[in-house]
């Protein structure tokens, strides 16, 4: 027997219409400040770290310092949805590229560690907003037969300036030193302003329903909804979690098994390229046969992907290791966006979001502190075995509840 999901309200995107000339003709204006933001971002990440141990860090608080970033994302995430939705999601983008260029300022010219633990906060900070207002504008712009895809490639443009980002900065570094990686960044932060800005404003329509209804607070919305969060949400966590953990534990058991540096940047530079180009089939996936089919066969595979782990040895053993989690975390590729689209209600969207940010992002920190925990306590192998099959578990608890707010179930969905 089949269950009938609850209505969800899925807002304007959901209504015939959606973008008028189509979802590519926004793709400049959609994409690309969130591209260059990730580009930006991408530069600075290797070298916050080396900034901190220049400075005088030890090794446990310089890696408290590249943590700092994901502090930031926890600490933005509700006041970015009650600041979306005051000012509109346009203006939400313009105040997070100045807010991001401050942040990339303030570790360029830090001359004391407290300088830069506030820079790198404050990037932190800017990419919440960053990432709320872009997911809140096309979960309202883009019709729900083509949702999982427009928010996919969010994820997809997000990953591939990530990986462009770190070669742009090793180049400047080369020329000039350390500081010139926070000047790309800076730079980047300027070039999205400057798109945001001249690019045609396509959240008009997304801003003004969004004034309607500004004067609802984060907590109000999130009362209400408490029981997506608390079932969905969990979802959400387990999911983010898992992505964190695969991404500590793949160098940690490199380096266990006596790899180089240079090794291991090449086994995740096989893995990620992967999972980059998996984006958009995972869209696809998504809008044509559901939700979860794409929710759970990650979370399997990167179980999979975790309990197989401590049986490679070797550089190839390792890679395709690797390459089996990049590969659970490619077909998930903007799942978390997607299911936080899906339940977020037409009222109160952008403050919704915002909570539903935060429990991805708890999970994001929580992952790794649960590999930290078990391999207190027995080795680096049986803590992957342990948390491959708690993935597993989240993967059953995805099962459960993601056909529930699943608007492919109740829409026709474009091949």
């Amino acid at each position: 027997m089949t269950e009938t999901p609850p209505a969800v309200p899925v807002g304007g995107a959901g209504a015939p219409g959606g973008v008028p000339g189509g979802w590519r003709s926004i793709a400049v204006s959609a994409y690309g400040p969130s591209l260059l933001s990730a580009v930006g971002s991408g530069a600075v990440m290797p070298v916050v770290a080396v900034t901190a141990r220049g400075l005088g860090a030890s090794v446990a608080v310089a890696a408290l310092a590249v943590a700092a970033i994901g502090v930031g994302q926890l600490l933005g995430d509700l006041p970015s949805g009650a600041l979306a939705a005051r000012i509109g999601e346009r203006r939400a983008l313009l105040t997070a590229a100045v807010v991001e260029a401050v942040g990339m300022a303030l570790c360029a010219l830090a001359g004391h560690l407290a300088l830069l633990f506030a820079g790198v906060l404050v990037i932190g900070l800017a990419g919440s907003l960053f990432g709320l207002a872009r997911q809140a504008y096309l979960t309202e712009a883009v019709p729900v037969a083509m949702r999982a895809r427009a928010l996919s490639t969010l994820g997809g443009v997000t990953r591939i300036g990530a990986f462009i980002g770190p070669f742009i900065g090793a180049f400047v570094i080369a020329r000039s030193d350390v500081a010139a990686a926070y000047v790309v960044g800076a730079v980047a932060a300027g070039a999205a302003f400057l798109l945001v800005l001249l690019a045609p404003d396509i959240t008009k329509d997304a801003d003004g329903a969004a004034a309607a209804v500004a004067h609802r607070s984060v907590f109000s919305v999130l009362g209400e909804h408490r029981f997506v969060l608390l079932t969905l949400g969990t979802g959400a966590l387990c999911i983010s979690g898992a992505r964190a953990v695969r991404e500590a534990l793949v160098p940690l058991w490199a380096e266990s098994q006596g790899l180089t540096p240079s090794q291991t940047a090449l086994v995740f530079g096989v893995a990620g390229a992967l999972d980059m180009l998996l984006f958009y089939p995972s869209g696809w996936l998504m809008d044509r046969y559901g939700r979860v089919a794409a929710a759970v066969p990650s979370m399997v595979v990167l179980g999979i992907g975790m309990m197989v782990l401590p049986l490679a040895t070797g550089l190839v053993a390792i890679t395709l290791a690797a390459t089996v989690l990049g590969l659970g975390n490619g077909i998930g590729a903007g799942l978390v966006m997607t299911l936080g689209a899906d339940a977020s209600p037409a009222v109160g969207r952008t403050q919704f979001l915002g909570g539903w940010r935060l429990f991805a992002d708890v999970g994001r920190a929580a992952g790794p502190l649960a590999l930290s925990g078990l391999s207190g306590i027995m080795t680096l192998g049986a803590s992957s075995v342990v948390l491959g099959v708690g993935a597993v578990v989240g993967a059953g608890w995805l099962r459960v509840w993601v056909p529930r707010h699943d608007p492919t179930r109740r829409h026709p969905t474009a091949s």
